[in-house]
């Protein structure tokens, strides 16, 4: 492909409009890491896109060779792909074209020993994937995007989790009552979650809580907080200690913050071996 065609302005939209992300079905993955773990996770790709104007490296080399030969190549000029590289500075030599998941809670697979995060309409992309780079770290078992908030797949969002959208599960939710009525659903199966919001007023700290059962946690909005809805469906909303000039902590933080106490108290070995 050496020219702006129908095909590359598609591919091109998808860097910056998530109604034709949606629309399509599809997301740009850029990056070593996030293409390598796209494919270590089996991912469905719908087409690898690579330079064909230059020698390639031995990692895109190999990446070629492990992308399914049913997924459309395309060979590109390099002007093009810098132009959806998303860096000004540099330009990928590969990237790829992924789909996007349905968004069924399901996916998150709860057990009994249910990790789960709630990100309250969050308005950063990045911050959305620092908190999924975080869940992966920690052994969470996915993250739950609700209300009208930042886009899972935007590119900002895609980097900053550094490939940890594709190990975690990330499920986008219209409102609170979607998730209450899934929690509802798994009361069936003794894997319901308790809720437990974060919040500056919470009434105990974090440290004190017992996270080794069935939780989701609830992170709230970067400006506002948790909103009214999920304040009436937590069981508990908790603090986490803090000292300082700061009166809070970054969203994705605070969801860090939560995340490691939940794997203090759940034993770091069994966290490494869960996500070997």
């Amino acid at each position: 492909m050496s020219t702006r065609n129908a095909r590359f302005q598609q591919w091109e939209a998808l860097l910056g409009n998530r109604a034709k992300r949606q629309r399509a079905g599809e997301f740009v993955v850029q990056g070593v890491r996030p293409v390598t773990l796209a494919l270590d996770n089996g991912w469905p790709l719908h087409a690898v896109v690579y330079a064909g104007d230059r020698a390639l490296s031995q990692w895109a080399e190999d990446t070629l060779k492990r992308v399914d030969r049913a997924v459309q190549r395309v060979k590109m000029d390099s002007a093009l792909l810098h132009e959806l590289g998303g860096k000004d500075e540099s330009t990928p030599e590969l990237l790829v074209i992924a789909e996007i998941p349905p968004d069924d809670l399901d996916r998150l697979a709860p057990q009994e020993d249910f990790l789960g995060l709630v990100f309250d309409r969050p308005t950063t992309p990045g911050n959305i994937g620092s908190l999924l780079r975080s869940a992966d770290a920690f052994g969470a078992s996915g993250l739950i995007v609700c209300g009208h908030a930042a886009d899972v797949y935007d590119p900002k969002s895609v980097r900053a989790s550094t490939g940890s959208l594709f190990a975690v599960p990330a499920v986008r939710v219209p409102a609170p009552r979607t998730v209450q009525d899934w929690v509802a659903g798994l009361h069936a199966r003794g894997t319901a979650p308790r809720i437990l919001g974060t919040d500056e007023h919470g009434s105990r700290d974090i440290t004190e809580v017992d996270l080794t059962g069935p939780v989701l946690l609830v992170i709230g909005n970067e400006t506002s907080g948790m909103s009214a809805a999920w304040r009436e469906l937590c069981d508990e909303t908790v603090r986490i200690p803090i000292g300082g000039a700061a009166s809070s902590l970054n969203a994705a933080n605070a969801g860090t913050v939560s995340l490691y106490e939940a794997a203090r108290q759940r034993g770091f070995a069994r966290v490494r071996n869960r996500n070997r």
